[in-house]
């Protein structure tokens, strides 16, 4: 076997266990799990290097992965990412010496048409994995990588102006398989996988809901416009049947109150009229926007 096939074996062997251990990118992983579980000929074989953006293992050609690390205090990434004008998302380089090598694995990879993973900083030392992900050009002049996340981003001519429809598509695929999944694990965190309503705590019945739908400008994939909510009350908050005043207490719309439907209308709606959030975050900073609540009750009260 040459060194070349041994890279790329390990390489989709880390790939596959990357997408099993995280169910296919829902569920954020830790530093400690990607520096110490997966194995070759069962030795340890981190995928993540602590300190470096990008790993790149000793005597390969090519870059494994790379990671943006998470925002301190609230603030801005580091390298802050972006989409270009052919849709595309943009990856920030190290601009230090000691990034100089670490990049050149990326170009390997470009030139390779190598698949890698991207650990997506959402809290100190928690990841989410999204696998794999294509390098499609390099922008030195920005310092930056074009990135491709979908097979369809990959059909994209990188730097080239496309028509509008086809940037938004395109930057709709970017929101499904980056903004979406690590919006929906920052609320689970911050929500400590507890329905804000009703306070189930099992993350596979749980959605991170928006309060300002996405398809508005500032319905932001951020905590303060999410809620954690149970797939019931997710449905009836989207729905208009179950609406969230900005002081935290339920309603339920008068139409549902007083309707006979059997225990669940009774005792996973009915019951929550008039009751305050059973979970919030911890944290000030991760509260929903009162303004935001004060929006979307408004649309409740409405219908």
């Amino acid at each position: 076997m040459t060194a070349a096939q041994t890279e790329n074996e390990i390489r989709h062997a880390a790939l596959r266990w990357l997408l099993d251990t995280s169910l296919d990118g829902t569920i954020p992983l830790t530093r400690d799990q990607l520096a110490n579980d997966f194995l070759v000929q069962g030795e340890r074989f981190p995928l993540i290097d602590r300190g470096r953006g990008i790993r790149k293992p000793a005597r390969w050609q090519a870059a494994l992965s790379i990671t943006t690390a998470v925002p301190k205090s609230g603030g801005l990434r580091p390298y802050e990412d972006v989409e270009g004008v052919d849709g595309l998302h943009r990856y920030k380089l190290r601009r230090d010496e000691r990034g100089s090598a670490d990049n050149a694995g990326l170009r390997a990879a470009l030139f390779l048409e190598a698949p890698i993973a991207w650990f997506y900083g959402i809290a100190p030392s928690l990841f989410q994995v999204i696998a794999p992900v294509y390098l499609r050009s390099e922008e030195p002049d920005l310092d930056q990588f074009a990135l491709a996340l979908t097979e369809s981003q990959r059909m994209a001519s990188p730097g080239s102006i496309v028509e509008e429809r086809l940037r938004q598509y395109l930057i709709s695929e970017t929101k499904r398989r980056l903004h979406q999944p690590v919006f929906a694990s920052q609320v689970m965190l911050a929500y400590a996988d507890r329905c804000a309503v009703c306070a189930l705590n099992h993350r596979e019945l749980l959605d991170a809901a928006h309060i300002v739908p996405d398809s508005k400008p500032h319905g932001l994939p951020i905590v303060t416009n999410g809620l954690a909510l149970c797939k019931i009350h997710h449905a009836a908050y989207d729905s208009n049947i179950l609406g969230i005043r900005p002081d935290y207490v339920v309603q339920i719309h008068d139409r549902l109150l007083y309707e006979i439907d059997g225990p669940m209308l009774q005792h996973g709606l009915q019951s929550r009229h008039g009751q305050r959030l059973m979970s919030l975050p911890i944290r000030t900073r991760d509260l929903p926007d009162l303004d935001r609540l004060a929006e979307r009750f408004d649309e409740f009260k409405a219908s």
